[in-house]
């Protein structure tokens, strides 16, 4: 496309003029030289830069061809040149010459398309890295001369440290754009190798002062880069340098949310300093990334865009495309709430570049597919239209030119026939982009939620008045008189002053409270939840973020009361881990729990964002798993979307996929300290196995069961492990077995992972807390007690390889299916239940307990294990199944019991299961009233009695 009419004639016009100065470059391909003519015609700047016919410009044909291949080399170039500066000046000059030359280059393949837009910003960031580290580097040297080596207390040297922040630090640097960057150095101590020491503050100070004249004094040739220091702890007014202990200091009890924003991009100049780095980076990374959600940062998001538009006012900005609605600005403020809101817990959001951190929330789906889609077109249009403004004349601007010919050079430039069409591009990428952000983060003087009722915000403000707050309730809100909600209101708000609440909580509870109370007087059981939302909020109104979140989320406030009013578990469970309150916001995600079969992939993907050799954070991360999924089950629940069957697949498909994973993080501790034994050289797995008895072996965990679980091996005899520390294989899997009942019960902030219990293993808790396969064969087949074999019964393998699973499922059906002696085996087992009856049945009068008195659960589950070991030496069928449902069925299928007789007993045991969920879900004892669930009790004492009675 050629250019437009008007920048042909300036063109040419610039072009003769280069020809005059730089006469070889009529010696070009024709091609080339009418590229030239068109970039002077585009770009002011190129053209001066090339009239003053610098020598580097005749090497342009072998230098613009881009190959995005090739490492940048900025840095080696730029070092060989200053080697011969002997001065400040002659550094000076060499640093702004060599800026120019690349300048030039990049500006060129900009307007000509040559290149991505990333692939700009990348080289424009690394070319400042360039300049600021190779001057840095060049100083240091020269101040060591003149001062003497900086160093730490034990005797080693000590470099500066200077992290680049905003666009720098992201690898994002525009064309004319400042560099903000703050200075550190390792620790306090003095100079040596000269006749006057100093303190390494005073030699950090003048070395950063001495650079920032480097980077930042105009000369004859120009500047490099105005340098910004404002960001520093204190600004203007504190310490140019600062040690990593002051930093830390600072940024810790003094820090300021807008720092916090600014500390997301930081990144270390020099690559040699990384390593040095890591260690403040990790000093900083609590500051900057909290440990739990922090809504907070949306509302410092909103005062700040709110600044921004105020100064954009003040000053007149018009058609600013950094700054206003649907700008760059704003693009960076979604990806950055969203970054500093969950960046503690998903290492994908902690990325420096901002297309990058936008990949993240999209692979977490945190925004839908087409949103993220706007603003990465969004993005790159602006910041390439950014780049282009700014190139035409190397100057720093962000609005759109008023001059009819830099109009024509930025329409031709990004493809466009004419401005208008360039204007209207523009236009409707704001507009996405500013709807995307008022989704996402809004205005502040907006409110998140709906209006909230006069009454509400009375109620409220007129707690303290106890007569008055029950005048409200009655005669507005209709709470009957007796009831005493006004007294909870203001105990609730009584406690409140008790507490250490800061004025940012005390405003954002003010605000909440009103919407809280009307939420709660929306549901239809009002006067059950108000307590208990009431003792949530108290729980957790210290932690102003998660206040911040019911305010920023109607929809989650929603959920919160729904779920609080149906059950005081969900509710105590919300309060003793508030980082569950995060799963509120999106209920279709809430009430949808995880398939079934899927619970080991979603556990893999959740733990793959923790790193490995971060055990704290890993059985952390592990627990947040667990609590996340069982309120998802519990919500599914409460609302009816899983069955009572379903619940329990789900509660069992979880801890089994928990039981994997802390299998392999057991693994893998033990064998990087001793190795692994030798004879899995032979064979594939670990030759190890989990049974699990009980509720998990029978598909029925409860939300409160603990795992009964089994461990296995088939380690040979003299096998030991092949670790630098050597011990016996058996040794080796007895350490395994301690590691991983470890993992389960260590307490951490969210709370032990499972109750486990391993009584059930050969000879108990006198027995070897991981058995040979051979040896649990043998005692099994000797040495067992009947109420053992009616333990095998429930008893699966939950985790295993092949061979072990092939072993114990042989060894299971040898056990379940010998034949027995039936009044002996009747005797045992009903003198077993009896035993059971005297020591737990009937320990509240006038109640029915459901488990233990006479027709409940465990007749039910004796009757099951009863029928199976007397008939599976006929019938090896009904040793397929752990779970009683199936064996129930097994039993009619091979005509033991009547079809009618097994579905009674089904129906009687899924019934009296169902109503402990319901009494689990309401913190409620497992009794109910005796004139309940009659009928289903006596078809399975009458069941009893014909088989055992």
């Amino acid at each position: 496309m050629p250019l437009p009419l008007p920048l042909q004639s300036l063109a040419t016009h610039e072009f003769s003029q280069l020809l005059d100065v730089l006469p070889q470059v009529a010696q070009w391909p024709e091609p080339l030289q009418q590229q030239t003519r068109d970039v002077m015609g585009l770009s002011p700047f190129i053209a001066e830069t090339l009239k003053r016919g610098p020598e580097w410009a005749l090497s342009l044909p072998q230098r613009l061809p881009f190959d995005a291949a090739k490492p940048v080399v900025y840095r080696e170039r730029l070092s060989e040149k200053l080697l011969g500066c002997e001065s400040e000046a002659q550094a000076m000059a060499t640093l702004r010459q060599f800026r120019q030359e690349e300048m030039t280059l990049i500006a060129w393949r900009d307007f000509h398309q040559l290149w991505h837009i990333e692939d700009s910003l990348h080289h424009l960031s690394e070319l400042a890295e360039a300049i600021i580290f190779e001057a840095y580097h060049w100083l240091y040297q020269m101040c060591c001369r003149e001062w003497g080596t900086p160093m730490s207390p034990d005797g080693l040297p000590q470099s500066m440290l200077i992290i680049g922040m905003g666009k720098l630090g992201g690898g994002e640097l525009n064309f004319s754009s400042d560099i903000d960057l703050i200075f550190t150095y390792p620790e306090n101590g003095e100079t040596q190798g000269t006749r006057r020491a100093i303190a390494n503050a005073q030699f950090f100070t003048r070395l950063g002062q001495r650079l920032i004249k480097l980077l930042d004094q105009p000369t004859v040739d120009g500047f490099c880069y105005r340098v910004d220091m404002r960001l520093r702890p204190f600004g203007d007014s504190g310490p140019l340098v600062m040690s990593y202990a002051a930093l830390e200091d600072y940024y810790q009890e003094q820090g300021r949310d807008w720092e916090r924003y600014a500390m997301v991009k930081a990144r270390v100049m020099g690559r040699e300093m990384y390593a040095h780095y890591q260690e403040l980076r990790q000093m900083l990374r609590p500051f900057v990334f909290r440990r739990y959600i922090d809504f907070s940062a949306i509302q410092s998001l909103r005062r700040m865009k709110t600044m921004i538009r105020s100064e954009v006012r003040r000053r007149g900005l018009h058609d600013n495309i950094k700054l206003g609605a649907g700008g760059i600005r704003e693009i960076e403020f979604i990806v950055q709430s969203f970054q500093l809101i969950r960046g503690g817990r998903e290492p994908d959001l902690r990325e420096r570049g901002l297309l990058p951190a936008l990949a993240g929330i999209k692979r977490l789906e945190l925004l839908p597919a087409s949103d993220i889609s706007q603003l990465e077109n969004a993005y790159v249009f602006l910041r390439r239209l950014e780049n282009l403004i700014q190139a035409i004349d190397d100057k720093q601007t962000q609005t759109l030119p008023q001059e009819a010919n830099h109009q024509l050079r930025l329409a031709y430039a990004c493809g466009f026939t004419d401005w208008q069409a360039l204007v209207g591009q523009l236009q409707q990428h704001m507009h996405n982009v500013h709807q995307i952000f008022n989704q996402v983060i809004g205005e502040e003087e907006e409110q998140a939620s709906p209006c909230v009722a006069a009454c509400y915000q009375e109620l409220w403000q007129l707690t303290d008045d106890a007569q008055m707050a029950k005048q409200i309730l009655h005669e507005e809100l209709s709470v009957p008189s007796d009831v005493n909600l006004h007294q909870q209101l203001v105990s609730f708000k009584a406690e409140l002053d008790k507490k250490t609440i800061g004025p940012r909580g005390r405003e954002v509870l003010h605000h909440l409270m009103p919407k809280v109370l009307q939420a709660i007087f929306a549901h239809p059981g009002a006067q059950f939840g108000f307590a208990r939302v009431l003792s949530l909020l108290n729980h957790i109104v210290t932690r102003t973020t998660y206040l911040e979140l019911l305010d920023e989320h109607p929809a989650a406030l929603t959920q919160l009361v729904n779920l609080c009013t149906a059950s005081p578990m969900v509710s105590e469970k919300l309060s003793r881990y508030p980082i569950l309150l995060d799963e509120l916001i999106d209920p279709e995600q809430l009430y949808h729990p995880i398939d079934v079969s899927d619970y080991h992939c979603q556990l893999q993907d959740f733990m793959a964002r923790i790193p490995e050799d971060d055990m704290e954070q890993q059985m952390e991360g592990l627990r947040q798993f667990k609590q996340i999924a069982i309120l998802r089950i519990a919500a599914a629940d409460i609302t009816g979307v899983l069955p009572v069957m379903k619940v329990s697949d789900h509660l069992t498909s979880l801890a089994e996929a928990i039981i994997a994973c802390v299998v392999k993080q057991a693994w893998k501790q033990v064998t990087e300290k001793f190795g692994q034994p030798t004879h899995l050289s032979q064979r594939e797995g670990l030759g190890f196995a989990v049974l699990g008895y009980g509720k998990v072996g029978g598909w029925e965990l409860g939300y409160n069961s603990d795992l009964d679980l089994v461990f296995l091996h088939d380690c040979p005899d003299n096998v030991v492990t092949d670790g630098a520390k050597e011990i016996d294989g058996k040794q080796f899997y007895l350490r395994l077995a301690q590691r991983i009942t470890h993992l389960f019960s260590t307490r951490t902030p969210t709370g032990i992972l499972y109750d486990v219990d391993t009584r059930l293993r050969p000879s108990g808790t006198a027995g070897l807390l991981v058995s040979p396969l051979t040896s649990f064969e043998e005692y099994q087949k000797e040495n067992a007690w009947t109420w053992e074999h009616q333990a095998l019964v429930r008893a699966r393998m939950v985790y295993a390889d092949e061979a072990l699973a092939q072993g114990f499922t042989r060894v299971r059906q040898a056990i379940l299916t010998m034949e027995r002696d039936e009044p002996d085996l009747k005797q045992t087992v009903v003198e077993m239940r009896n035993k059971m009856r005297q020591h737990l049945a009937g320990k509240k009068a006038n109640r029915f307990m459901l488990k233990q008195d006479a027709g409940g659960i465990t007749d039910i589950e004796f009757l099951a294990q009863y029928l199976v070991l007397r008939y599976s030496h006929a019938k090896p069928a009904l040793t397929r199944w752990s779970d009683n449902v199936r064996i129930f069925e097994t039993l009619a299928e091979q005509g033991i019991l009547s079809v009618a007789q097994a579905e009674s007993l089904i129906h009687a045991y899924t019934t009296l299961r169902n109503q402990i969920h319901r009494r689990n879900l309401l913190n409620l004892s497992t009794d109910v009233d005796p004139s309940r669930f009659v009928a289903e009790r006596d078809q399975v004492i009458d069941l009893w009695n014909t088989w055992l009675g």
